[in-house]
């Protein structure tokens, strides 16, 4: 997914090749399903658009699943991943060991992984994230955990698509 699409690539494309693609950018069939079923985009402002309208419709099984295919912030990621340029803020075996230790205590509390957006994000400020959300309740943090996948989501899509 380095390579970049123009709009009209992304219309034109198989529409099983498109739906791998967006699942490499969120990891719920439904949403690559129907983010590549509602083609032809006019523009990538479009496309976005619509993965930000798909990404606050998933439902909690939906979010849960996503989240299984998402490291651990601080964990070792596979080099290259677009989770390790994610995650690259995240510097240091001392910062790596506090953060995971973060996650124990957050996955404790929640029952799930602790995401978040971290691309351009600092170690440290991910850590004041994570203590900081472990005083929501369930299901005001599911809800965070909501709109930090479509981040992401959009995010990738944007490395996906430029033009």
């Amino acid at each position: 997914m380095e390579e970049t699409f123009r709009i009209a690539e992304v219309n034109a494309m198989p529409t099983n090749q498109l739906t791998a693609l967006f699942r490499q950018c969120l990891a719920v069939d439904r949403w690559a399903d129907e983010l590549a079923g509602n083609r032809p985009y006019a523009d990538r402002d479009q496309l976005l658009t619509r993965a930000d309208t798909l990404s606050a419709s998933l439902t909690d099984d939906e979010l849960h699943r996503a989240l299984d295919d998402h490291p651990r912030i601080g964990a070792r990621t596979k080099a290259g991943s677009m989770a390790a340029t994610e995650q690259s803020g995240v510097d240091g075996d001392a910062l790596a060991e506090r953060l995971l230790a973060a996650n124990r205590v957050y996955e404790d509390r929640f029952g799930h992984l602790y995401l978040v957006a971290a691309a351009g994000r600092s170690g440290e400020e991910l850590l004041a994230d994570a203590t900081e959300r472990m005083a929501n309740d369930p299901a005001t943090e599911l809800n965070v955990v909501r709109r930090q996948l479509g981040k992401i989501a959009r995010l990738r899509l944007t490395k996906i698509e430029r033009g």
